[in-house]
């Protein structure tokens, strides 16, 4: 896992209240863990938002973004400079 996995992984637990849940590129999100609702995904892109100091419109969110770690990942990575 690389270090903006484990950043992203480490945002996830905090905002959604996880623990030490093992994640890993391949956890599914959406569908997968019943804390990701459509509240708290919201919370979860301000928490990102406000981590990594990105901006994220709304016209950019879909769920395929939210389908692993991994795509929450690259997601994010896109948003950096």
């Amino acid at each position: 896992m690389n270090n903006l996995e484990n950043q992203v992984c480490d945002v996830l637990r905090g905002t959604l209240g996880l623990g030490k849940m093992p994640l890993s590129a391949d956890s599914p999100l959406l569908g997968a863990l019943p804390q990701l609702d459509s509240m708290a995904v919201l919370a979860l892109l301000t928490a990102l938002e406000e981590y990594f100091g990105i901006a994220i419109l709304d016209d950019e969110i879909s769920a395929r973004h939210f389908a692993t770690v991994g795509t929450l990942t690259a997601f994010v990575q896109s948003k950096r400079p």
